[in-house]
């Protein structure tokens, strides 16, 4: 692989290639890590990759402060991007990488299951750890209402703060988000205008700062201005990669003109109202914002019903019919086996065990370049024949957090 990749192995996106992926795992696919780079932002080092390996590409390309999970679209990083940048490659026993979205194409429901092939066409949801040392710019994913007349799909996203993933909590643990009940648009128009002219145009005066806590989580709906705090995050989200950066001061230096105007049309750039239009302005202003938008995690029927000294399984990301999330606890020596309706992408943060017999390890540290086994995607055939993951510790859990696509059977019926 070449172009700004990591991985120095051969990608094989043949039919039998992706046959022989699937027979192996009988449907449980183990995935290479998919790291990301920004050049916007500055890596928070809890991605656990060795010290050395953050800034591994070129000039220009930024450090690596993502790691996307279940992806099967890639990063849009303008010219520079490799060619497989932000897409999940399936591993073989013999380590060759198959590509998770020739997957999906080839083998469709039996991937992604039956609604959502006919519903989407292909995996419709990702999720990412986002590790940045210092908040990212305040800014917002633009709607379906603006996104799909340019061939794209708005953006709602959720955020989760994992313990395991937060070992310190960056340089600023204040997270801005929504805005003001009494915000005017004419007012938060006129600080966009401040853009071009450098420096901060302090557009977070006219938002709300809270302070995440670590085991709970927010909804971010498409069209919500926000600023995510310093925190390592784990965000379930729709896939799609658009954006707009409404603040112009950001992480000690200023934010490029191209990113507030990334995925406006070409008819409306420099067109501040028809920004400030992008958003969802009511949920922006709601009066009751945190209670809306916060998410604390709620223990699912399947455990109460069956967890008892074995397992804890919580709802993480419940809100947004776009995705959902869990998070799964096995105590040490116990197993948990579960069959569901719908496919879904998981990732190991903490302990060690099995999957299907399969290993299932928690990376400590890891060279850009190697493979691991904490990441797997259980398509929807093997989700309904039942996973068995069981914890080999004698000491520690097994932590899990396992990401949906939209409209999950098990969340309806909660």
């Amino acid at each position: 692989m070449s172009n700004g990749n990591t991985f120095d192995l051969r990608v094989d996106d043949t039919t039998s290639a992706i046959d022989g992926v699937l027979d192996e795992g009988e449907g449980v696919l183990r995935l290479a890590p998919t790291w990301v780079p920004r050049a916007f932002c500055t890596p928070g080092r809890r991605l656990r990759l060795h010290p050395d390996d953050y800034y591994p590409f070129p000039k220009g390309r930024g450090g690596i402060d993502e790691r996307w999970l279940g992806s099967t679209i890639r990063a849009d990083n303008g010219p520079a991007t490799g060619p497989y940048e932000g897409l999940s490659l399936a591993v073989t026993r013999d380590n060759t990488l198959v590509p998770l979205d020739e997957i999906v194409k080839t083998h469709k429901a039996d991937v992604i299951g039956q609604r959502m092939w006919d519903e989407e066409g292909g995996w419709a949801a990702y999720s990412k750890f986002y590790d940045n040392l210092l908040p990212l710019p305040f800014h917002m994913h633009p709607m379906d209402k603006d996104m799909i007349p340019l061939g794209k799909r708005g953006k709602p996203e959720s955020y989760y703060f994992s313990p395991q993933m937060n070992n310190y909590l960056g340089a600023q643990p204040i997270m801005y988000i929504g805005l003001l009940p009494e915000t005017a648009k004419a007012e938060l128009t006129e600080r966009l205008s401040r853009h071009p002219e450098g420096g901060d145009n302090e557009i977070t005066r006219l938002s709300q700062g809270y302070r995440p806590r670590l085991g709970e989580g927010w909804d971010v709906p498409a069209g919500i201005l926000h600023a995510p705090a310093s925190l390592c995050t784990y965000e379930p989200q729709r896939a799609s990669d658009v954006l707009s950066m409404f603040e112009s001061w950001s992480n000690n230096m200023e934010v490029g003109d191209e990113l507030l105007w990334k995925d406006v049309p070409e008819a409306h750039q420099g067109d501040y109202g028809y920004l400030v239009g992008m958003l969802d302005w009511e949920a922006n202003v709601d009066a009751k914002f945190h209670e809306n938008r916060a998410s604390l995690p709620k223990t699912t029927r399947f455990s109460v019903a069956n967890g008892k000294s074995h397992f804890t399984e919580k709802w993480i990301s419940y809100k947004s019919p776009a995705f959902s999330a869990k998070e799964l606890t096995i105590l040490p020596g116990r197993e948990c086996i579960t069959d569901e309706s719908d496919a879904y992408g998981l990732i190991a943060v903490q302990g060690h065990g099995t999957i299907n017999g399969r290993p299932l390890e928690t990376i400590t540290m890891v060279r850009i370049n190697q493979l691991t086994h904490d990441e797997y995607f259980v398509t929807a055939s093997a989700a309904r024949r039942g996973v068995r993951i069981v914890n080999l510790s004698t000491t520690e859990p097994l932590v899990i957090l396992k990401h949906y696509g939209p409209g999950n059977q098990e969340l309806s019926r909660q």
